[in-house]
């Protein structure tokens, strides 16, 4: 595990130096992985985009980089300006219905973009506190044992559903709510396609478990910004650990 010493505000070049420098207090276990080599040369390939704008390991920011080697600091962090967006919402009025400002107003133009095209979303989840992920991956735990558990649910203080700018996304009928079988779903295949063009990713890819340490998850986006989320697109690197050259696996 790598335990993040410092939270920042601004990726400067001093916070990247800070963030990557070697530390004595950081354990880089075998099972952390990097991005291969043909990722890290797609990256050399556009200087013009600016990698350092902002922090990869503040939970306020946009680009927050949040996984089993990553997480959150402090581990309780609350964001400040959650709302519910204005679209449909499985469960109108509960606290995980919210996500933060941004990512609503882009999931409302994502929505009415979609509406458009005659496909019919809905929020499943948001905004997941630490409290009430202690409660959900307990659940899991007691379900199917913590091994399965840690392969599809994050142990709190490692949720992206914390920073308030992930969301799980389906369809209104019902459809493969939370399944794999989402992907391919009128709903999921739009999203999958359209989802960049407002600042989300798909978060979990079904070709990058060993890399995110989750499996596929077709419904789980998470907010970056569209600057990042095209570029991303762009260069067709899916994940934010080979995006930023960040460790990432499966191992806690």
């Amino acid at each position: 595990m790598i335990i993040v010493a410092a939270v920042l505000a601004v990726a400067t070049g001093a916070s990247w130096w800070y963030f990557h420098r070697p530390q004595a207090s950081v354990v880089i276990t075998d099972t952390a992985v990097k991005p291969p080599a043909h990722i890290q040369k797609a990256n050399e390939g556009s200087p013009e985009f600016n990698k350092q704008q902002f922090s990869l390991t503040d939970p306020a920011s946009a680009w927050v980089v949040v996984n089993k080697q990553h997480p959150l600091q402090p581990t309780n962090y609350a964001p400040t300006d959650l709302r519910q967006p204005n679209m449909q919402l499985r469960a109108a009025g509960k606290p995980e219905m919210q996500v933060r400002d941004a990512a609503a107003t882009a999931l409302e133009q994502l929505n009415a973009a979609a509406t458009k095209a005659n496909i019919q979303i809905q929020v499943v989840s948001g905004y997941r506190s630490y409290d009430y992920q202690v409660s959900v991956y307990g659940n899991y735990v007691k379900s199917v044992g913590q091994s399965a558990a840690d392969q599809e649910s994050a142990r709190p203080g490692y949720s992206e559903h914390q920073t308030g700018m992930a969301v799980d996304l389906g369809a209104q009928n019902g459809a493969c709510t939370l399944e794999a079988c989402f992907g391919n779903t009128p709903e999921g295949k739009w999203l999958a396609a359209n989802a960049h063009l407002y600042g989300y990713i798909l978060r979990y890819p079904a070709d990058k478990i060993a890399i995110t340490g989750y499996e596929y998850e077709p419904w789980h986006f998470r907010y970056v910004g569209v600057a990042l989320a095209t570029e991303m697109h762009k260069q067709n690197i899916q994940t934010l650990e080979e995006f930023f050259n960040v460790t990432g696996g499966t191992t806690y």
